[in-house]
């Protein structure tokens, strides 16, 4: 009996701290931080890949553009979001 309630306890904190993780989660995706920072590397992605390729008008090139705004802000994220989670608390 005694090894079934500490197995419960143990069982209950568990889903306690993933609840935590799951609450921060959404927070952050909610966040306008988040949202601001991915507008903002964005807007610094295309200004700097348009004044490289001003002369060529290349529907390929021109395709990059989103992939490496989206690829750069979802790569630094990580960075900014420690950051936040720290102010956060």
């Amino acid at each position: 009996m005694e090894e079934e309630i500490k197995t419960l306890k143990q069982e209950i904190n568990a889903i306690k701290e993933r609840n935590k993780k799951v609450e921060i989660n959404k927070a952050w995706e909610t966040s306008w931080c988040r949202q601001i920072v991915i507008c903002v590397l964005t807007y610094i992605v295309v200004l700097f890949y348009s004044y490289l390729i001003a002369r060529t008008s290349s529907i390929f090139l021109s395709s990059l553009v989103p992939v490496i705004g989206f690829t750069l802000s979802t790569l630094s994220l990580k960075f900014v979001r420690k950051i936040w989670e720290k102010h956060r608390k």
